[in-house]
């Protein structure tokens, strides 16, 4: 099979494309034939060693996906050969033709999402709602604020937000991206570039009740400044150190809580797997990929997904 390879932590520009041999499937695994491959920041970290991430070589990038189960292990029977399926987790990358992964990572696709869409999910969107419901335990009413919000997980948290009843305010760092969150029906939306940009809403009277923080480094000590009393903080995204007042906090009797999707169980990537399948397949979400590359293309993906101004997924199309 074809795959995209690197044989050492390095640069983006060191990835090939490689003849590998398709992964032996064993008694606990499922193969997958894969359609579409998403492409993380976090990609980019395992790739070159950054942020405390390994990789044994050569490495194959990639933990998100979508395609066809092509093959089932012996010990397997919640999922079957020929399935639409999408993933979160694999064990040999999923910048390649085929990919093995574990039947806890594994989850339907309706029929109504390609493959495309089906590689949106597996991080953006199960980060999204583990971030919006399970850390910060949002309900409808609550007033929500989406810091960074153009990204892919945090249009996919715009989108669940939305559809949950949520009051909505989100930042964007460009007009483009302004536009955008507008047309997924964001009624106000705010440009976290300009200084000052969270003044109209550091009082109790105005402030959130959920803030999802996509780069804590930069943003956090002004959140706690715009939280209601007992508000939170999820902190989705970091970049480095920030010196906070932990009176705000006392203030408020707010909370700042992180949110990693490795920390998610089996279980509860189950349930959001659940919810998300019958939003997809009711038409309420709807991934919004920014560009799509072939599997040769993966180093200039590497290269995008790190640049600012995201507007979108970037996924890695197989099927062209």
């Amino acid at each position: 099979m074809k795959a995209m390879q690197i044989p050492h932590y390095g640069p983006a520009s060191d990835l090939t494309l490689v003849d590998v041999p398709i992964p032996t499937v064993g008694d606990d695994q499922v193969l997958i034939q894969i359609g579409a491959a998403g492409v993380n920041p976090v990609d980019t970290y395992v790739r070159s060693g950054t942020n405390n991430y390994t990789a044994t070589f050569p490495h194959t990038p990639g933990n998100d996906g979508a395609g066809t189960i092509v093959k089932v292990g012996a010990n397997v029977s919640s999922l079957s050969i020929g399935q639409r399926v999408y993933f979160s987790r694999n064990l040999t990358g999923s910048s390649a033709e085929f990919a093995l992964a574990l039947p806890d990572f594994v989850f339907p696709l309706p029929d109504n999402i390609s493959f495309t869409d089906g590689a949106c999910l597996g991080i953006p969107y199960t980060t999204a709602h583990r971030a919006l419901f399970g850390r910060a335990h949002a309900q409808t009413g609550d007033k929500v604020l989406i810091h960074g919000a153009t990204g892919a997980v945090g249009l996919a948290t715009v989108q669940l937000a939305l559809a949950a009843g949520l009051e909505v305010v989100a930042s964007a760092g460009t007009q483009e991206g302004a536009e955008l969150l507008e047309g997924q029906g964001v009624a106000q939306v705010i440009m976290h570039n300009q200084a000052d940009h969270l003044a109209p809403f550091q009082s109790l009277d105005t402030g959130f009740d959920v803030i999802i923080e996509m780069l804590a480094n930069i943003n956090l000590d002004q959140d706690l400044k715009a939280l209601k009393k007992g508000g939170r903080v999820a902190v989705v995204g970091n970049r480095g150190t920030i010196e906070i007042n932990p009176r705000e906090l006392m203030a408020r009797d707010a909370a700042i809580v992180g949110v990693a999707l490795a920390n998610t169980s089996p279980a509860q990537l189950k349930e959001i797997a659940q919810d998300l399948y019958y939003q997809l397949a009711a038409g309420a979400l709807n991934p919004v990929i920014r560009k799509t590359y072939a599997l040769t293309e993966l180093p200039n993906a590497h290269e995008d997904i790190l640049k600012p101004g995201a507007l979108g997924n970037l996924v890695i199309d197989l099927e062209v």
